[in-house]
């Protein structure tokens, strides 16, 4: 049987689809935009279909960003977007040289831009990513004691609470499409709000929103907090839908020694770092010395008080690893902030994830991880705080038969959360002639 023979009007209209076919494949497609405003900045995300070249600038009178990205064009209007809390009050586009696209941003006031683009990951494709950092007179100051408090007066104990990933980083996700920086910001907010209520300490919301802090902007943000403990909070994931529970880190030797490293390297950059020293006059040795000694009793003081965290965290579930372990998570590599990570369970397993999502549950982690920094500081209270008054001042009690800890903490007239705190008491059981350390009433 012979083939058809193909006419010519049928070879040109095959070769035309194939040709705007390919066209179409090569031209940039922006196919939407999210944003995440943040206090202090605001990030844009235009979701494309390929990798894109773009060149972008600033103009005055009235202040707006411009975009040209090359060889691309709209898929559908951008449009969707909440204004209300971000420094941009609208989005324009428009056709430029024919086959260009000009995006334009206008502002609310002075802003200082930064572009770059992502190769696909699990969550998204290809994107281009526009961050829109604040002016100084813009950008929400993070508020810090003042230093003309009188010397006399005594302080409570600042505890940075970080919520883990945010905004276009949506971290690990669950079989039920569960987000880890959602979870884990609920927990955060629960913390800080039971924190709230706590005798001499104070807590710090590193994100209290759906935004992306980098990792190191984190640290940076509870230094000028002058934070006493830092406490990044994530849920894990892992391929095994079988792994469960609950894991806390505190930096490894070896995430300190690169650290070491990169703060001996830019010693000019790293003024008043480690507790208030500057590095910056001092010779590589002396510097070096300076730093090794911060970050040993650093890295000690986190072990510390992650151990308490871990002995809470036991009362709630599983626990995934039975003793305090160390990586070199950049988030924790804070010279001078003892630094703290918590997986609280694994949103890859159902039931932790369905744990994750209650609300009755995070409050249970929350007052978890509490109890353990309210034990730790409670022992371990930093000069000139409330909690060290309290510390100074403590009377002392001999447990003798009968004795529970419900009528010791009424006779004292302090709770008992406080007295099991001040003491390292998980449980309530006493032996006779243990010695209590009962915290002052002043």
């Amino acid at each position: 049987m012979r083939e058809p023979v193909l006419t010519l009007a049928r070879v040109i209209a095959t070769v035309s689809l194939l040709l705007c076919a390919n066209f179409s494949w090569a031209q940039g497609s922006i196919q939407g935009v999210r944003m995440w405003p943040a206090p202090d900045n605001t990030r844009l995300v235009f979701d494309v279909n390929k990798p894109v070249n773009h060149r972008l600038f600033t103009l005055s009178n009235p202040e707006r960003i411009v975009i040209d990205i090359d060889d691309a064009r709209l898929a559908k209007p951008l449009g969707g977007l909440d204004y209300g809390k971000s420094i941009l009050t609208g989005i324009r586009t428009a056709v430029k040289d024919k086959n260009n696209l000009r995006v334009v941003l206008d502002l609310k006031g002075k802003t200082r831009p930064k572009s770059f683009v992502l190769r696909p990951n699990k969550e998204y494709g290809h994107r281009l990513v526009i961050d829109l950092h604040h002016s100084a007179g813009k950008a929400a100051a993070a508020p810090v004691r003042s230093a003309s408090k009188p010397a006399s007066s005594v302080r409570d104990v600042v505890v940075a609470i970080d919520a883990g990933h945010g905004g276009d980083d949506p971290g690990a996700s669950g079989p039920r499409r569960t987000k880890e920086k959602d979870v884990v910001l609920a927990i955060a907010r629960k913390l800080h709000q039971r924190m709230q209520k706590e005798r001499g300490l104070r807590p710090v919301l590193i994100r209290d929103g759906d935004y992306f802090i980098g990792l190191r902007k984190r640290t940076e943000k509870a230094r000028r907090h002058k934070a006493d403990l830092f406490i990044s909070i994530h849920a894990d994931a892992f391929r095994d839908a079988r792994a469960k529970g609950a894991s806390v880190y505190a930096l490894s030797p070896g995430g300190a020694s690169s650290e070491a490293a990169r703060l001996l390297a830019e010693k000019e950059n790293a003024a008043d770092l480690i507790g208030g020293v500057s590095l910056d006059d001092k010779d590589d040795l002396l510097a070096s010395v300076l730093l090794d000694l911060s970050q040993t009793a650093t890295i000690e003081a986190s072990l510390d008080v992650a151990g308490h965290v871990l002995k809470r965290l036991k009362g709630v579930g599983k626990l995934h690893k039975r003793r305090v372990e160390q990586a070199g998570f950049r988030v924790l590599k804070s010279p001078d902030i003892p630094s703290i990570l918590v997986e609280t369970a694994f949103i890859s397993n159902p039931t932790e994830e369905r744990n994750l999502r209650s609300s009755h549950h995070q409050y249970k982690v929350a007052d978890a991880m509490l109890g353990g920094i309210r034990s730790y500081f409670y022992q371990n209270p930093p000069p000139g705080s409330l909690l060290a008054k309290l510390r100074a001042g403590e009377r002392k009690h001999v447990v003798s038969r009968g004795d529970t800890l419900t009528e010791i903490a009424q006779h004292y007239h302090v709770s008992l959360d406080t007295l099991k705190s001040m003491n390292g008491i998980n449980g309530s059981r006493l032996r006779i002639g243990d010695i209590l350390h009962i915290p002052s009433e002043s």
